[in-house]
């Protein structure tokens, strides 16, 4: 009988206590990945933006489907921020709420860039990104954006 008490106890205590629960991630802290990404863009330097983002991340931009990160960054971003002399965001606002180890984040911005020639494109946009922690950090999975002309 005391063998099977002590039992008792023991297992009562092995469920009572949890073991090493994995921290909740701190979702507010996705904001620094985006924040790290938009700097870049501003920089007009994507130097180790490929660390910001899953290898397997999906980038979608304005209706079209941009693939990974690398293809979309050497294909269309990395020729695009060439191609400008200035880029700046502005009135940049962003909201994340979270899901486990996901973090799904939007933003709202408007955006003025310079082209060599000093014609200047102002414009608003949108974008939503889902970020997962992985392996101690926050990288985007998902990346959907699209922009328009201000309204006048």
């Amino acid at each position: 009988m005391r063998h099977i008490t002590q039992a008792v106890i023991g297992l009562a205590l092995v469920i009572a206590v949890p073991v090493h629960a994995a921290p909740t991630p701190d979702y507010q802290a996705a904001t620094a990945t985006l924040a790290q990404y938009k700097h870049a863009i501003e920089s007009l330097d994507l130097s180790g933006t490929e660390a910001l983002f899953a290898s397997d991340a999906q980038i979608f931009e304005s209706g079209g489907i941009e693939g990974n990160f690398a293809h979309y960054r050497d294909h269309h971003l990395a020729p695009e921020l060439k191609a400008f002399k200035f880029f700046v965001f502005r009135d940049y606002k962003v909201s994340v709420r979270g899901e486990g180890d996901v973090a799904i984040a939007t933003e709202t911005y408007s955006y003025t860039i310079v082209l060599p020639s000093g014609e200047t494109v102002a414009r608003d946009g949108v974008a939503t990104s889902v970020l997962k922690w992985t392996r101690g950090k926050w990288q985007i999975i998902s990346l959907h954006s699209s922009s328009r002309k201000p309204k006048a």
